[in-house]
C-alpha cells in the first residue's frame, strides 16, 4: 500500500491538476488565481506514494463580514476520483484551518461537485449562479469548523 500524506505546495504545483480537472471543459484555461499569492494563502495537496492526486487552495477571505477561509481550486485527478482521496484532502485541510483558528470555510462550488461537499458537512447558501470564468453552474457553500 502506498503512503498517503497531505503536503504543503506552491501555487504552481497545483496548476497541472487545476488545468486537467477544473479547466478541461471550460472556456478559460487560466489556472492561476489572483488569491494564490495573498498573505496567508495555503496550497495543500494529497500525495499517494510519489504521485500528487489532489490539490486545494485555502485563502483567508471574509464571508458576509465574518472571518473565514475560502476554499479554491479543489481538484482530484480523474484516475483517483471516487477513491476517497478528495475527501481526505478536504477533511485534512479543514482540520488544519481549524487548528489555525478558522471557524468558517466557504467556497463557490460547481453544481457537479455539490454532493461531495454536502457529504463533508457543507451546506448550500442561496441560489445558484453561472460562474463568469467557467460558464458553469455553481452554488455558494459554507461549513462551520467551530
Amino acid at each position: 500500500m502506498s503512503a498517503i500524506a497531505i503536503v504543503e505546495l506552491t501555487a504552481e504545483q497545483t496548476h497541472p491538476l487545476r488545468l486537467s480537472v477544473l479547466r478541461f471543459d471550460t472556456v478559460t484555461k487560466d489556472v492561476a488565481f489572483p488569491e494564490d499569492t495573498w498573505p496567508g494563502a495555503r496550497h495543500l495537496g494529497l500525495r499517494v506514494g510519489d504521485g500528487l492526486v489532489a490539490v486545494s487552495t485555502w485563502v483567508p477571505r471574509p464571508h458576509l463580514g465574518q472571518p473565514a477561509v475560502q476554499l479554491r481550486g479543489m481538484a482530484t485527478s480523474r484516475a483517483a476520483q471516487g477513491l476517497g482521496h478528495g475527501g481526505t484532502l478536504l477533511e485534512g485541510g479543514c482540520q488544519r484551518m481549524a487548528q489555525g483558528g478558522t471557524t468558517l470555510v466557504w467556497a463557490r462550488a460547481r453544481d457537479a461537485a455539490l454532493e461531495f461537499y454536502l457529504r463533508h458537512g457543507f451546506s448550500v447558501e442561496g441560489d445558484g449562479f453561472i460562474d463568469q470564468n467557467t460558464q458553469l453552474p455553481h452554488h455558494l457553500i459554507v461549513r462551520s469548523l467551530a
